[in-house]
């Protein structure tokens, strides 16, 4: 099964629960608990199932394609069910077997392993999914996100699906995974990796990075006071990539650090709060 298969079969797993298959988003972004079908969605009380994939940008993992199995881009593929289904375990474990992983041959685990965002003032509980001790997958019931508890439980099911691809197809390298039956995942993406980890760790220009963060942290604030929620958040996730540029060329301290995350978290609170209130009903007088 090829990497593109296993993207199609699981959003065809996914589509016939119910979900939503939803885009990508346009912007870099850490994970896909960035995207606003999650972010935003999960925030309120109405329903709402999604399937979507996403490219996940981590500057500092970059390792100019000599590594592999780490790489500053890779793929996640996002599921978020709220409310989460009593049954979202089975729901799992078959969409792990529609992949053709058998349960009975292979041995796989839920090690509980809560997890945090510190950015998007989010965490959670739940499990990472290891298969023969090797992680695939992410399990978490959100409690908090944007620094708000949530009145709907939703759960989050993050798939590695290089990793998967690599288990499937038993390859030792991301690289030689097969994207479909011509081209190998390093044939698309190993100039990019290069490229870009020369760019992550020694071209990015530091002070056009600070100043872009700055700005677009005021622009952030000036649109979420006008109740524009997503162009709001846009800004948002800039600055959080802006904070893991500035990381990975190693200019900021570790009480920086600590600033940045707080300064991002903080917008994310702010957005949170935003996108709450646009969903209100306005009320009527009833004269």
């Amino acid at each position: 099964m090829t990497f593109q298969e296993i993207v199609a079969t699981l959003q065809d797993f996914w589509a016939k629960q119910g979900c939503v298959i939803f885009t990508p988003y346009n912007s870099e972004v850490g994970a896909g608990t960035f995207n606003p079908a999650t972010f935003l969605r999960v925030l309120d009380k109405k329903p709402w199932w999604v399937c979507y994939i996403e490219p996940s940008r981590r500057p500092r993992d970059g390792r100019y394609a000599k590594n592999p199995l780490r790489v500053q881009q890779f793929w996640q593929m996002q599921v978020v069910l709220k409310p989460a289904p009593a049954n979202i375990q089975d729901l799992y474990l078959k969409s792990i077997e529609a992949l053709g992983i058998s349960l009975k041959k292979n041995d796989i685990r839920f090690i509980e392993d809560d997890w945090e965002s510190p950015t998007l003032g989010a965490w959670g509980l739940g499990w990472q999914v290891e298969l023969n001790g090797i992680e695939i997958t992410q399990f978490t019931y959100f409690q908090q996100v944007g620094g708000l508890d949530l009145e709907m439980i939703p759960v989050e099911i993050t798939y590695g699906l290089e990793r998967i691809s690599m288990f499937i197809q038993n390859r030792k390298s991301i690289f030689d995974v097969q994207w479909n039956k011509d081209y190998t995942w390093g044939d698309i993406y190993r100039q990019n990796e290069i490229e870009f980890s020369k760019y992550n760790f020694e071209s990015a220009d530091i002070t056009l990075h600070q100043e872009m963060f700055i700005k677009l942290e005021e622009q952030a604030e000036k649109l979420l006071e006008q109740g524009l929620v997503y162009p709001g958040y846009d800004c948002v996730i800039k600055c959080s990539h802006l904070f893991n540029m500035l990381e990975a060329r190693g200019a900021i301290s570790v009480s920086e650090r600590t600033n940045y995350i707080t300064r991002v978290r903080r917008l994310a609170r702010k957005t949170a709060i935003a996108y709450l209130k646009s969903q209100e009903v306005p009320k009527t007088n009833n004269k």
